[in-house]
């Protein structure tokens, strides 16, 4: 079943998402090609961002078969939840 948080965006609905500044959000593509764009009300600021393990065990997401997963070097190396500082 779809939980909070599940959106399913296809190229012919043009859907978007409002994420509130801070929230933790992530999202996983499972077609050949995704486009995501951010549209923000400020400025982007490195030194701000946070990164939480996409893993990680206390959160307990329900991923698909995680063979074919390919993460960014950012993604991979995230911190665990309870460790983060947020």
């Amino acid at each position: 079943s779809r939980g909070l948080g599940d959106v399913y965006k296809r190229q012919e609905n043009k859907r978007q998402l409002w994420i509130p500044e801070g929230f933790a959000h992530g999202f996983l593509v499972l077609s050949d090609l995704a486009e995501v764009l951010y549209k923000t009300n400020q400025y982007y600021a490195p030194s701000h961002e946070k990164n939480i393990i996409w893993n990680d065990l206390l959160l307990n997401i329900k991923w698909p078969s995680t063979a074919l997963i390919t993460l960014s070097d950012k993604d991979a190396n995230g911190e665990r939840f309870e460790l983060s500082e947020f």
